[in-house]
């Protein structure tokens, strides 16, 4: 792509990334009519994103929408049938817009089984099933492995294929976006809320892909109404974190940032995806960042988000 930046574009963030050691690996910008431009630390491999996984989750959950395959107030035990004799009680009443928004009800960071024997023998929807129904689904925001891995299964239930696999023609051949590798649990099933390895550029593309409204060079990869709702249809984070920038609203497997109108695929350490829709532009980052990796974002506003007319 042409670009119509130049590497000065960087030098505050540079000098930012020194003074307070942000643990960077590269950064990526793009902006419409702009073009874009990327900043390398170290070289460009391909790394664990980590959460920012979930995104492209919900990207899929948002694709078998469109294709008639599920709605969103559909009960998640509904495509599991299966499990419905050993479901704790209120696991009926679990949506697939539960799941997205991380207020499934069950508040564990994966399952409420933890013993590993256990995990590596059993099938994990059966695991989030028996799970005990601990707040009201849709009523309570807790942030969930659990939650971003059943949307995953949910998607492998309606389509006869992993979530991987679900999304190799769609969306990571459109995006060029070659045999990206995405780990799985036991029994072979995309882990859906990590394990997805990325270069910074791969990356870049599903924050350009979301400022587009889910269109890729001319074609709909994902409704542009879904889209829409994964930063709109947000919950407020009751469950309080240490960094405002992680207690501004939750959507579709989206952080909502505390500059209004922005949001982020979001991954630990600092794998970002920063779509600004005022600025139509879209900053991403790899990093690792294990002290503040919320400052890297506070660096892109103060260091990249003024310069871009």
């Amino acid at each position: 792509m042409s670009t119509t930046f130049t590497p000065a574009l960087f030098d505050q963030f540079r000098l930012t990334q020194a003074e307070r050691n942000l643990g960077v690996y590269g950064i990526h910008v793009y902006q419409e009519g702009q073009g874009d431009i990327e900043h390398r630390f170290r070289s460009d491999d391909r790394v664990f994103v980590w959460s920012a996984s979930k995104t492209f989750t919900a990207v899929a959950i948002g694709m078998c929408v469109d294709e008639g395959r599920l709605a969103l107030t559909d009960s998640v035990l509904g495509f599991f049938p299966e499990w419905a004799a050993v479901a704790a009680p209120g696991s009926e009443a679990i949506t697939v817009r539960d799941l997205l928004r991380m207020s499934c009800g069950k508040d564990y960071p994966m399952f409420q089984e933890t013993d590993p024997d256990v995990m590596e023998q059993t099938d994990w929807a059966e695991l989030f099933f028996r799970g005990e129904v601990t707040s009201t689904p849709g009523t309570k925001f807790f942030y969930a492995n659990g939650a971003s891995y059943m949307l995953g299964r949910v998607v492998e239930a309606v389509s006869g294929t992993p979530l991987r696999e679900f999304l190799q023609p769609r969306l990571f051949v459109p995006l060029h976006i070659l045999n990206p590798w995405w780990n799985a649990d036991p029994l072979g099933h995309t882990l859906a809320a990590y394990g997805l390895q990325l270069t910074t550029t791969e990356l870049a593309k599903m924050g350009q892909l979301l400022l587009q409204q889910g269109v890729w060079q001319d074609k709909q990869l994902v409704s542009a109404a879904y889209v829409e709702a994964m930063h709109t249809d947000t919950i407020m984070q009751n469950q309080h974190f240490p960094d405002e920038e992680s207690n501004a609203g939750y959507g579709y497997q989206v952080w909502c940032n505390t500059r209004p109108g922005t949001y982020r695929a979001d991954g630990l350490y600092g794998q970002y995806s920063l779509v600004f829709p005022e600025q139509r532009a879209v900053v991403t980052t790899t990093s690792h960042n294990e002290v503040d990796a919320c400052g890297i974002i506070r660096a892109v506003y103060a260091d990249i988000i003024p310069r871009l007319a």
